[in-house]
C-alpha cells in the first residue's frame, strides 16, 4: 500500500519566513558566534526565577455551577477569591 503525499497546508496567519525575517530574528551581537551558543544559553533566555512566596498546591475540585458563576462574575482573580473564602472558613 503506497502512501500518498499530502498537499502542503498554507496558513495566511503564519506565512513562510523570508531571508529578511530570519535576519531580523537572529539579533545576536556580532562578537557571538554560532559555535559559542550552548543549549544552556539558548534555553535560559526566558526562564522564570524562584518563587518569592510559597507555592500553592494544584488540586481538582468539583464545585456547584452557581458558586463558580458567582466568583467568575466578579472578574479576573476569581480562583484567588475562592481560596480567600476557604481560608476564612478554615481560619488559617
Amino acid at each position: 500500500m503506497s502512501r500518498k503525499l499530502k498537499e502542503p497546508v498554507f496558513d495566511d496567519d503564519n506565512p513562510e519566513w523570508t531571508e529578511q525575517d530570519f535576519a531580523i530574528a537572529t539579533t545576536f551581537e556580532p562578537s557571538i558566534k554560532a559555535s559559542d551558543l550552548t543549549p544552556e544559553i539558548l534555553a535560559g533566555v526566558a526562564r522564570r526565577g524562584p518563587q518569592k512566596a510559597p507555592t500553592k498546591v494544584p488540586v481538582s475540585l468539583r464545585l456547584s455551577a452557581d458558586v463558580v458563576k458567582h466568583f467568575k462574575d466578579t472578574g479576573p482573580g476569581w480562583q484567588s477569591r475562592i481560596d480567600d473564602a476557604l481560608r476564612k472558613i478554615a481560619k488559617v
